[in-house]
């Protein structure tokens, strides 16, 4: 009953019709342990949240503290507790000057929706940009200014004043008018196969929200915590958001996100309408205590500074001439094939040999790889060889 396939299948929501169906019983480090005693090295992270490794210690440790403390105590905004103020003060602190007031929701999705409604605070306007073959998430807000059509035809009417422009296309950028309450954009775009844009572009984008009072939203859901070897991706482009959002790695297994901004913008909800942006369990103890905990063994244990050598050595490592292109930042990466079913054959082949690989859901003949960023060298000689071997046989 516990790992029942049935149940999972008839009692379950699904979301596609084919699932991975891969019945997981504990998990730690890069590690997947299933029942029966096979396990299997997770190269892409449970899709970018698990950055420091499955039950890393210290994480386990912070949250049993804080179960044994409280749970739930109330709405966001309202008590003043320990886990939260803790978290805020350490991201004010990791974070420029401008960024010192975070909002803790629960997720990466709804961190967007935060951020769109308070763009749209800020500025008065309606207007919002976003980029073609982007993924900001699922919900209503979140899919309008997401550039999948596919995705999203089935769910229309969605927000109105919604304008696409291509990412890393510098003439797009004149679509930025005074009229522009918000560009949301990811730093690097991750859905549509790990698209890194220059650094040109990026202070070009800056300067022409600066020009006409837009709020530049960059979306680090994916690519933050330390994914591409800074903490946020944005470091290494020589700008800084008005608005940034951050979740999935962010709270080390714990579903928590957040918006940030400066105190001056986040105070305009609390008036015109008072409770402005409301949620329940944004701020949860147990997953801030998670999230607290996360930042501390980033640093604590210098991972950063080695996430660029284990980026290269994989990259290295899995050279061969059915991959067409490989985009990568740190430890985040795209292998393009020449169709979405040699794709699927590798991903198949990859899991049957004990290696979680993926796709990418808006560029699926691309291979997906995001480990956590505390593997060792030794394991990624191990997963490479799988995934050659997988890739030899395709």
């Amino acid at each position: 009953m516990e790992f029942s396939p049935s149940v999972f299948l008839d009692h379950l929501a699904p979301t596609s019709p084919f699932p991975f169906l891969l019945p997981v019983e504990r998990a730690r480090g890069v590690y997947l342990f299933c029942p029966d005693g096979k396990k299997y090295m997770d190269m892409i992270s449970g899709i970018g949240v698990a950055n420091i490794g499955h039950g890393h210690p210290k994480v386990v440790h912070a949250i049993k503290e804080q179960v044994d403390k409280h749970l739930h105590v109330m709405v966001y905004g309202e008590y003043i507790q320990a886990p939260s103020n803790r978290l805020a003060k350490k991201l004010s602190e990791r974070l420029p000057g401008q960024l010192n007031c975070s909002y803790f929701v629960n997720s990466g999705t709804e961190a967007n929706e935060g951020a769109l409604k308070l763009a749209k605070r800020i500025t008065g306007r309606t207007e919002i940009i976003s980029c073609r073959k982007s993924y900001h998430g699922s919900t209503h807000g979140s899919l309008s200014v997401s550039g999948n059509e596919i995705k999203k035809r089935a769910f229309r009417p969605l927000l109105p004043a919604v304008r696409f422009m291509d990412y890393n296309t510098p003439a797009d950028l004149d679509m930025i008018t005074s009229q522009t309450a918000a560009v949301i954009i990811e730093t690097i775009q991750g859905d549509a196969g790990v698209r890194i844009p220059s650094a040109d572009y990026l202070k070009l984008l800056r300067k022409k929200c600066d020009d006409t009072g837009t709020q530049l939203i960059l979306d680090e859901i994916q690519c933050g915590m330390g994914r591409t070897g800074t903490l946020f991706a944005f470091e290494q482009f020589g700008i800084v958001p008005d608005i940034l959002t951050i979740g999935k790695a962010f709270g080390g297994g714990l579903p928590i996100g957040a918006f940030i901004s400066s105190k001056e913008k986040m105070n305009l909800f609390t008036h015109h309408p008072m409770l402005g942006h409301i949620t329940t369990f944004g701020g949860n103890p147990v997953c801030c205590a998670s999230a607290l905990a996360t930042l501390q063994v980033i640093e604590e244990e210098k991972i950063l500074p080695t996430v660029e050598a284990k980026g290269r050595l994989i990259e290295k490592l899995l050279s061969h001439s059915k991959i067409k292109e490989v985009r990568r930042i740190g430890l985040m990466f795209a292998f393009d094939f020449d169709c979405e079913e040699r794709v699927t054959r590798i991903v198949n082949q990859c899991k049957e040999n004990g290696v979680i690989g993926y796709w990418f859901l808006s560029n699926p003949h691309s291979f997906r790889l995001a480990p956590p960023l505390t593997i060792t060298e030794e394991e990624i000689h191990r997963a490479c060889a799988v995934i050659l071997n997988a890739i030899e046989n395709s």
